[in-house]
C-alpha cells in the first residue's frame, strides 16, 4: 500500500508540470493581437553634414553674399568641404540652397564663390547694439599720432564707448582723449612674438572683466564699418562658439606642440590673421580660459612659437576643435585691396591700407577726397558712410 501511494504521487506531480507547460504555450494564442499602428515606426533615414570650413583664398573677394533669412532644401550638389583639402569650386546655386543639419554652430554663408561656409543654418538673431561689443585695438606708442589720430577722426568717433586701445607706453594726450579706454599694457614695444602675445594676454582678459557678448580685435590700420560689424554678429549667437575671421595662407598651419621632453606632436589649425581683425563670441572665450586667462596666453604661445593671432587659432581650432568660420569680410593690407570691386566697400567689415612700401594698396573708391588728400581712403569712406560728419565736404550736399 506505501508504495502504490508513492507511485500516484509521483504520477500527480508529472501530470501538473504537463498541464502548466500547457498552459504557458496557451498563453501568447489567447493575447489579442497588436495593431500594426500601435508598433514603433522606423525613424526616417536622415543624414547630418559637418560644418567644417574649407580652403581660404589667396586673393580678395570679388563678390560680398548677403546672408539668407529663410532655410532651404539641401542640395546633394554643393560641394564638399575639409579642414585641410582645397573644396571643389560650387555651384553657388547649391550652396544658397543648403540646409544645415549640422550639430555645429554654422551660421549664415558670408563666403565667396571660392570656398563655402558649410551648410547654412540661419539663425533667428538676437538684438545686438553697438554696447555689447568689445572692440580691442592694437597698436604701440611710436603709431598714436600718425595712425590712432585718423581712426579717432573717423570710425572711433562712433563707438567711444566701445573702442579700447591697447599701447605700450603712456600718453597723456591719448589719455585725455579715450580716458580710461586707454589701456596701457606695460608690454614691449618691440615688434616681437612675445610683445605681440603679451598685449593679446592683456585684451583678452579686459574683455572678460567687461561682461560684453563679443570681443573684435583689430589693428591701428584698420577701418572697421561698424553697421556691417552689427550685421554680421546679430546673425550669431553670442552663446555660441563663434570664431569669424579671414586666413592669410591657403591651408591650415602646421605647429609642433611640445607634448613630451624627447619628442613633440605637429598639429594642423586654421587661424584669423589679426591684420584683418576677428570676432570671438563670449560663449567660446570662456571656454579659452585654462589657456588664456591671467597670462596663461603667453605660455601657451611660448609651447608652439607662434604669435599672437596664431596662438588663438591653435586655442580655438587645435584645442576646443571649434572650427573657424572663414569670411571675406575682413581685410588687411597684406591683400590686393584694389581689387576689391568699389560697389562693395561699405559692405565690408574692416578695411585697410598699405604702408610705407606700398601706398598705393588702397580700396578703389571715389568720393570728396583725392587720394593725395585720403591716402588711406578712410575719410572717404567714413564720408560716405557718416555724411553729417561736420568736416566732410559733402556734407553741403545733403
Amino acid at each position: 500500500m506505501h508504495i502504490s501511494r508513492v507511485g500516484i504521487s509521483k504520477l500527480c506531480f508529472l501530470l501538473s508540470l504537463a498541464f502548466c507547460a500547457f498552459l504557458l504555450l496557451l498563453i501568447p494564442t489567447l493575447q489579442p493581437q497588436q495593431r500594426h499602428s500601435e508598433l514603433p515606426q522606423p525613424r526616417p533615414n536622415t543624414r547630418t553634414t559637418g560644418g567644417r570650413t574649407g580652403t581660404a583664398s589667396r586673393h580678395s573677394s570679388h563678390t560680398v553674399a548677403i546672408p539668407l533669412q529663410q532655410p532651404a532644401t539641401r542640395d546633394s550638389s554643393a560641394a564638399p568641404r575639409g579642414r585641410t583639402g582645397e573644396p571643389k569650386k560650387p555651384d553657388t546655386s547649391a550652396v544658397r540652397k543648403a540646409q544645415s543639419t549640422s550639430k555645429r554652430n554654422n551660421p549664415p554663408n558670408w563666403s565667396s564663390d571660392r570656398y563655402p561656409t558649410g551648410p547654412i543654418r540661419p539663425h533667428p538673431g538676437e538684438k545686438l547694439e553697438l554696447k555689447d561689443i568689445f572692440i580691442a585695438v592694437k597698436t604701440t606708442r611710436k603709431y598714436h599720432k600718425s595712425r590712432l589720430e585718423l581712426l579717432f577722426q573717423t570710425w572711433v568717433s562712433q563707438a567711444k564707448k566701445q573702442t579700447f586701445i591697447f599701447t605700450d607706453g603712456e600718453d597723456k594726450e591719448l589719455r585725455s582723449r579715450a580716458g580710461d579706454n586707454v589701456i596701457n599694457t606695460n608690454c614691449s614695444a618691440a615688434h616681437t612674438r612675445q610683445a605681440l602675445c603679451c598685449k593679446m594676454s592683456v585684451e583678452y582678459d579686459k574683455f572678460i572683466e567687461s561682461q560684453r557678448k563679443w570681443f573684435c580685435h583689430v589693428d591701428d590700420d584698420n577701418y572697421v564699418i561698424l553697421p556691417s560689424l552689427l550685421l554680421l554678429l546679430s546673425s550669431y549667437s553670442h552663446t555660441q562658439d563663434v570664431y569669424l575671421g579671414r586666413p592669410s595662407l591657403d591651408h591650415p598651419i602646421e605647429a609642433a606642440e611640445r607634448v613630451k621632453s624627447d619628442g613633440s606632436t605637429s598639429v594642423k589649425f586654421w587661424f584669423a590673421t589679426g591684420g584683418a581683425g576677428f570676432c570671438i563670441s563670449r560663449g567660446l572665450a570662456l571656454k579659452m580660459s585654462p589657456w588664456a586667462s591671467l597670462g596663461n596666453f603667453i605660455s601657451t604661445a611660448e609651447k608652439i612659437r607662434l604669435p599672437d593671432d596664431c596662438t588663438i587659432g591653435y586655442i580655438i581650432e587645435a584645442l576646443l576643435e571649434v572650427p573657424m568660420t572663414h569670411t571675406r569680410l575682413f581685410h588687411s593690407h597684406l591683400e590686393n585691396l584694389q581689387r576689391l570691386p568699389s560697389e562693395t566697400v561699405l559692405r565690408q567689415v574692416t578695411l585697410s591700407y598699405g604702408g610705407y612700401e606700398n601706398r598705393r594698396n588702397v580700396v578703389s573708391i571715389g568720393g570728396a577726397f583725392s587720394l593725395t588728400e585720403d591716402p588711406s581712403r578712410f575719410k572717404t569712406v567714413h564720408c560716405l558712410l557718416y555724411p553729417e560728419t561736420n568736416w566732410c565736404p559733402s556734407k553741403k550736399h545733403h
